[in-house]
């Protein structure tokens, strides 16, 4: 790893190589643990943590927090592997062994969101790398991220496949009586066969259910991002039905079909990973995804048909566009007549 390339988040505004923080302000560690067995840590002081989505992009938001870069979750499909690349890191195992700890930015947020330039946009987090990994329990960086964006009535969501979420449960809840909050669980299938082998480090499937299930207890209201649906091996109409069944019956408030995209970085990875496992579907994504990074957009519309008739069908239904809707804790019963309770936004 060259450390002058470990620069931040691609910006169309800036150098390619204007560097996030100084290449003397990197230190490594491994640890003994059996959980981070095999996992390299490059702990940095970083200059910016607010990094700002390009124009051009399709995320329904303009600010993102990414505190770690590189993910133990191991997700073969991960779209964020290319951004290894320009760190000068490998996107396969690279990106699931070399994780990029950002280990000051929970001061870092609290500076920038007192700043007179900042006027309180909505910030997504998760939208890159998970930002409850594993590496977080470790190194809890998300209690001062939460506590910073409360404090100041910020905006935001999180989008996880983490269990760790729960930790922080009381943040959350304190967030959501002051500003707008919207929490996403991300569950494509409920396959076990499947998660074992394109999710290896990630918690199962109902495990990250029952982080919907608590929350909802907790009156905090979850959506459910179904991401991704992999063509050929998780579409067919009993999977599905078997998926949203089980998201229902977690409590979402709203479920939202995605279908894999391949992106570079990804693509590569993710068509050696099925040559591998499934060789005979090789041809089958070539096809597919001759196109570019997205299945065409026939396939995507039948998925996305079916995931919504059976929503209805289980009593829950798709995201709205636009900005999360506020999280209010638990209180009377409504009277008959009234609203039901919002559905949040994809992120």
């Amino acid at each position: 790893m060259r450390r002058e390339n470990l620069t931040a988040e691609p910006r169309h505004d800036r150098p390619a190589d204007a560097a996030l923080f100084g290449a003397d302000a990197v230190t490594t560690r491994t640890f003994d643990s059996p959980e981070f067995a095999g996992i390299t840590f490059h702990e940095i002081r970083a200059r910016t943590i607010l990094n700002r989505v390009p124009g051009a992009s399709r995320m329904p938001f303009e600010w993102t927090v990414n505190p770690y870069r590189g993910c133990t979750h191991a997700c073969v499909y991960c779209f964020a592997r290319r951004t290894h690349g320009y760190l000068d890191l490998d996107t396969g195992v690279g990106f699931d062994t070399q994780i990029v700890v950002k280990v000051n930015a929970p001061e870092l947020l609290r500076r920038q969101l007192a700043s007179p330039r900042w006027h309180g946009e909505h910030v997504a987090m998760g939208t890159d790398v998970d930002c409850y990994q594993r590496a977080e329990d470790r190194y809890r960086l998300m209690p001062g991220i939460l506590t910073a964006l409360r404090d100041r009535a910020n905006p935001f969501s999180i989008l996880t496949k983490g269990t760790l979420i729960l930790r922080d449960l009381d943040l959350l809840k304190q967030s959501c009586e002051v500003t707008d909050v919207g929490i996403s669980v991300s569950v494509g299938f409920t396959d076990t066969e499947l998660w074992r082998t394109v999710e290896p480090g990630a918690p199962a499937p109902q495990r990250r259910l029952d982080v919907v299930r608590t929350l909802t207890a907790h009156g905090i209201g979850c959506g459910v991002l179904m991401a991704p649906v992999i063509p050929f091996l998780g579409d067919r109409p009993d999977q599905l039905r078997a998926t949203v069944r089980s998201i229902a019956a977690a409590g979402a408030t709203s479920v939202t079909p995605l279908v894999l995209h391949l992106r570079p970085g990804a693509r590569e990875w993710f068509m050696t990973w099925l040559g591998q496992h499934h060789p005979h579907l090789v041809r089958r994504f070539e096809r597919l995804y001759a196109d570019g990074a997205y299945a065409p957009k026939w396939y995507q519309r039948r998925i996305t048909r079916q995931v919504h008739d059976l929503a209805e069908e289980y009593g829950i239904g798709p995201t709205r566009a636009g900005t999360p809707r506020r999280i209010r804790p638990p209180g009377p019963a409504a009277e008959p007549g009234a609203a039901g309770p919002a559905r949040l936004s994809l992120l």
